[in-house]
């Protein structure tokens, strides 16, 4: 490969790092836009994820998950347990830990906040087919694993 085929190659991997971390914040964005009216944040939306998907998670289990760190994660759940998304009881077997669970009112904004969800994935994904899209998650999850190696 010449010294300006590979310079190229370089220019266009940087690039398409960029535009990922750009479609990430992009999406973030217009998420933390669709659900201020509903009082939620994208980041308390993840732990009521994180929670529905594993029910009696500690603060720490949520903060890896969800890779924030334990400080950040610990202000976030306070917050989503005022305002009644989450409930904590002490741990079976460990009374220093509080096991995490979603309310009924957690429960109603995750699948009002799913609905949003999918409105726009289907704005970000527009024309883009399915193949086109197996491919794109097919070089992601090869690119992560590099980075996680």
């Amino acid at each position: 490969m010449s010294k300006q085929a590979a310079k190229s190659s370089g220019d266009e991997k940087r690039r398409a790092a960029q535009m990922m971390k750009r479609i990430l914040l992009g999406f973030r964005a217009l998420m933390d836009e669709e659900l201020r009216p509903r009082g939620v944040t994208t980041a308390q939306l993840q732990i009521l994820k994180a929670v529905q998907a594993e029910p009696g998670s500690s603060g720490a289990q949520l903060a890896r998950v969800c890779y924030m760190t334990p400080q950040s994660m610990q202000s976030l759940i306070e917050k989503t347990e005022r305002d009644g998304w989450i409930e904590r009881r002490k741990g079976k077997g460990n009374d220093r830990v509080l096991a995490a669970s979603l309310t009924k009112a957690g429960e109603a904004l995750l699948k009002d906040a799913e609905v949003v969800v999918k409105k726009i994935e289907r704005k970000m994904w527009g024309a883009t087919s399915a193949a086109e899209i197996a491919g794109l998650v097919g070089v992601l999850e090869r690119c992560l694993g590099n980075i996680e190696e």
